[in-house]
């Protein structure tokens, strides 16, 4: 079950509590049962191992599966653009 953290917007008593994801957010501060706000803080996720980053699926020369059907098909299309638009 995740640790979440809140703050009253009264008095600033900060306080963090387990809760279940289904369970409702408070509402009420424990002190002086003034308005809560819930805080959020950095994520605690580490992605360790192979395929995380973006070098890890490509060779050192890059892709040629994509690039090489894409390459005539721009080189083609904006030679005769400014062709039609000189004339």
């Amino acid at each position: 079950m995740p640790t979440y953290a809140y703050a009253c917007k009264d008095c600033g008593h900060a306080f963090d509590i387990v809760q279940a994801f289904t369970d409702s957010s408070l509402s009420d501060c424990p002190e002086c049962q003034g308005p809560l706000r819930k805080k959020f803080n950095s994520v605690g996720v580490v992605f360790k191992g192979s395929g995380f980053y973006r070098t890890d699926s490509r060779d050192s020369k890059g892709s040629t599966v994509s690039a090489a059907p894409a390459a005539p098909a721009a080189s083609t299309a904006p030679a005769s653009a400014p062709a039609a638009a000189a004339s």
